[in-house]
């Protein structure tokens, strides 16, 4: 059974930062271009960041570009999301999946949410003015 767990979130002062965690078990994520993406009430899922499989290359939204910074360690099966600068816009659910459809190492440009699988929960990030 896969199963992804994104953790990290919490609420933040504006200018603070937070680093998100997402682990998986049941599959391997060292092969997969991995995503993250936010989603707040009433507005579609906004595609922020994706790194390839082996972390060489890395993709961001322009709403989040310069402020956060997306890495992974393959040999924990975890990818990270560090967010720094935040801002109350940044307020969201924080989602992490992984690259299903072939090539599945590769993050395509613009990033396109159908190509991936294996979503978690979320993690709740909340910035206060």
């Amino acid at each position: 059974q896969v199963q992804v767990v994104e953790s990290g979130g919490g609420l933040v002062q504006a200018g603070g930062s937070l680093r998100l965690s997402c682990t998986a078990s049941g599959v391997t994520l060292g092969a997969r271009a991995m995503g993250w993406f936010r989603q707040t009430p009433g507005k579609e899922r906004e595609r922020i960041s994706c790194i390839n499989w082996s972390g060489d290359v890395t993709t961001y939204a322009d709403s989040v570009k310069g402020r956060f910074t997306i890495s992974r360690d393959n040999a924990k099966n975890t990818v990270y999301l560090q967010m720094n600068s935040l801002q109350p816009e940044d307020t969201a659910i924080y989602y992490c999946a992984a690259r299903l459809t072939i090539p599945t190492g590769v993050c395509a440009s613009p990033l396109v949410e159908a190509d991936f699988r294996f979503w978690g929960q979320g993690t709740q990030v909340t910035v206060s003015s």
